[in-house]
């Protein structure tokens, strides 16, 4: 029981179960096309439920082996975690993290080509930032920020809908997905330049990475009205997406002062945003 509760643990099944919500909202924003899935002829239905499960199995497959790989600087900034604790050795984490993977490659074969594409790349780029790009002053922050992004672009591509409003909340989603890795950063500074790696607020500063991340979450909130001026989106949108960049340029504000409560408030502000999607397409 202990393994197995440390080997759930290692999936953060909050973020795996906030990804397959994104990637089923990205569905939704998108609306059903034409497009058969890359095996087998599924409706739309069967194709977004096999996107949001290839989601949450990629997310979980991606925690994983991020804590294969930050086993050590977690035992400065996170003891409490399965592999420092030792409730799962690194071993079978790197196991368990493949079997994941594994999985999600089975239901994505059910999607269209171009969600196929983007899972691939994806995989590919979990594994390069755990490995190569994370401690590379906002290379790694980047890289998550289209990671978190993508969810939506792959529910729309599952779906074979239109995919215009789906970029913009892309957009939105990645910059603040940014803004947030980069506050994270700030949390994380004790074991990073314990661990030798090079992140934003290392190199350049807690107060000049905080600077990048508002200005990142800025722009993404320049581009929200969008899908109100250009693509058909009410009244019902632009106020439930202002009241979501609200929280989230309040949070990026607290974040000089407490980066933990900063970094938490730009979750559920994204979140909103999100929302916000779902209503401009139904309102």
């Amino acid at each position: 029981m202990r393994r197995a509760r440390g080997l759930i643990e290692l999936t953060r099944p909050g973020n795996a179960v906030s990804a397959g919500l994104l990637t089923a909202i990205g569905a939704v924003v998108a609306g059903s096309g034409d497009a058969t899935g890359l095996v087998v002829d599924a409706s739309p239905t069967i194709r977004a439920v096999a996107a949001v499960l290839a989601t949450m199995l990629a997310v979980g497959a991606g925690n994983a082996i991020n804590d294969y790989f930050d086993r050590e600087i977690d035992r400065v900034n996170a003891p409490d975690r399965p592999i420092p604790r030792g409730a799962v050795s690194p071993r079978g984490a790197l196991a368990f993290s493949g079997g994941l993977f594994a999985a999600a490659v089975a239901f994505a074969l059910a999607l269209p080509a171009l969600a196929v594409a983007i899972a691939v790349v994806n995989l590919l780029a979990l594994v390069a930032y755990t490995e190569l790009f994370k401690g590379l002053p906002g290379v790694g922050n980047a890289l998550v920020a289209y990671l978190g992004g993508s969810t939506f672009l792959f529910g729309g591509a599952a779906v074979g809908g239109r995919l215009d409003a789906v970029v913009v909340l892309f957009v939105l989603a990645a910059l603040a997905t940014f803004a947030r890795e980069v506050v994270k950063d700030v949390e994380d500074v004790a074991g990073d330049r314990e661990e030798g790696l090079a992140t934003l607020p290392i190199a350049y500063g807690e107060r000049t990475a905080l600077g990048v991340a508002a200005v990142a979450l800025f722009l993404g909130v320049l581009a929200s009205p969008a899908p109100y001026l250009f693509a058909g989106f009410g009244a019902a949108y632009l106020l439930a997406v202002a009241v979501a960049d609200a929280v989230m340029l309040v949070a990026v504000y607290w974040s000089f002062a407490d980066a933990t409560r900063g970094q938490r408030w730009l979750k559920y502000g994204q979140l909103a945003a999100a929302a916000a999607f779902v209503v401009g397409r139904f309102v």
